[in-house]
């Protein structure tokens, strides 16, 4: 299964379903934010791969992973600073008390 592109999806699958666990089991938002990013670096190992294995795909292949990561760095920071904003507020980085604030 070495040097094959089912090594590469296996890999991707686990790690994005690891990320999916940890978002859906986690109630710490800075977690759920690093389970968000597994799940983006899974989808970016898959289109590498893609990209890889088919010729006709190379170039597209990094490009779309390229703005995948952009996507994910801006998520990163929007999402962090709305929790820092948050945790300033309520302190407490639990997700649960944060439906408290439409009061």
């Amino acid at each position: 299964m070495s040097h094959s592109l089912d090594a590469y999806l296996v890999l991707a699958g686990i790690l994005f379903s690891i990320g999916t666990f940890g978002y859906l089991a986690r109630r710490n938002a800075i977690s759920m934010l690093m389970s968000i990013e597994l799940m983006l670096n899974a989808v970016n190992l898959t289109i590498i791969a893609f990209g890889a294995f088919i010729p006709s795909l190379k170039v597209q292949g990094s490009v779309i992973a390229l703005i995948v990561l952009a996507v994910a760095a801006a998520e990163a920071t929007v999402g962090l600073s709305i929790v820092i904003a948050i945790f300033r507020n309520k302190k407490t980085p639990l997700v649960d008390e944060y439906d408290t604030m439409r009061d």
